[in-house]
């Protein structure tokens, strides 16, 4: 158990540090209007997600390792808590557009990078 918490722990660390990186974004680009950093995380996460669960359904790989990268690496990296705290502060800031945009442009473009990595991932495979 403990061996688990720790595989978790080590990759939930790396996955943070990366999101603080990726999210930084934001503040160069958009002056910290629109939360373009968190998108990125969210859209690239996703993707990541995709790809590799799509390697792991005909790829074995130890427990551990998928604690690190699905729980860890990526929990610690992808977030839809500050995506809700964003919209709401553009929300409460009477940005509707801004969010509204940040909502939609979020989920179709998490759910369309899933579904690219994933069968990006079968490709590959195939290819093997």
């Amino acid at each position: 158990m403990m061996a688990k918490i720790l595989w978790i722990g080590f990759g939930g660390g790396i996955g943070t540090i990366l999101r603080y990186m990726v999210s930084n974004i934001d503040h160069r680009f958009s002056q910290g209007i629109f939360p373009i950093g968190t998108l990125m995380v969210n859209i690239t996460g996703s993707l990541a997600i995709g790809f590799l669960w799509g390697l792991c359904e005909k790829i074995n790989i130890a427990t551990g390792a998928r604690l690190f990268i699905f729980i860890g690496l990526l929990g610690g990296y992808t977030t839809f808590s500050s995506f809700a705290l964003e919209n709401l502060g553009l929300l409460r800031d009477g940005e509707l557009r801004a969010a509204a945009v940040n909502i939609v442009a979020t989920n179709f473009l998490g759910l369309m990078a899933v579904f690219f990595g994933f069968y990006t991932a079968r490709l590959v495979l195939k290819a093997a």
